[in-house]
């Protein structure tokens, strides 16, 4: 836990910041219930992960959040999904501290700055970029990373300012994190290839271990 604990003291922005140089992938748990949430968050923790993401759609999300807020203080976790402001708040007062969006929202990033959490809305085209970063975010999802390729990471930051973080999600996985690393993406949002509703603490770990091995390989 020696490493979990280095985080404290540091702003959530600046957690964030550490765990995307630590190791930036972020685990999507779409579909986890709460009861799952210490077992499958023990087994990511001790692969590596420090950004750990519930979708709001998922069952009792807040309930999730909060219990592996609770279980590890260290990590950054959050939710993903997040279309509103009132569910900034909602997913706030679950001690949650990362908003994931599939979108650019105004409303949803001013709203994550004001509380002082991480914000990664979801962008596909330079116009959605620039208007999320203006507005405050602190990375960029590329969503869903299926419609593009990643050619079109690279030409998105010949033109972003240096250092954005372009996190691309959607269809991402051991077998072809290469590529889109060779092209600049500053980490991953991982979903399906690394947490499906039902997954056993052994399946995780499985796909764990060969998602951190191609990225640290």
């Amino acid at each position: 836990m020696g490493r979990l604990e280095g985080f404290a003291g540091m702003t959530t922005v600046d957690r964030f910041r550490e765990a995307m140089r630590e190791l930036p992938l972020v685990a999507i748990l779409r579909g986890l219930k709460p009861e799952e949430a210490p077992v499958i968050g023990d087994v990511l923790v001790e692969a590596g992960f420090r950004l750990i993401e519930v979708p709001l759609n998922s069952p009792q999300p807040l309930d999730s959040i909060a219990a592996l807020r609770r279980r590890f203080p260290g990590a950054v976790v959050g939710a993903g999904t997040v279309l509103t402001a009132a569910e900034v708040r909602d997913v706030a007062s679950a001690g949650g501290e990362l908003v994931v969006a599939p979108n650019f929202d105004r409303e949803v990033v001013e709203e994550t700055v004001r509380l002082g959490m991480a914000s990664l809305p979801g962008i596909m085209t330079p116009t959605e970029a620039f208007a999320a970063l203006k507005t405050g975010a602190h990375g960029l999802k590329l969503f869903p990373a299926e419609l593009v390729s990643p050619a079109v990471v690279k030409a998105l930051l010949a033109v972003l300012p240096k250092g954005t973080p372009l996190i691309p999600v959607g269809g991402i996985g051991a077998d072809n994190l290469d590529a889109w690393r060779v092209a600049g993406a500053a980490g991953f949002g991982l979903g399906s290839s690394l947490y499906k509703p039902g997954d056993d603490a052994a399946t995780v770990r499985a796909k764990a271990a060969a998602i951190v091995s191609a990225w640290r390989k």
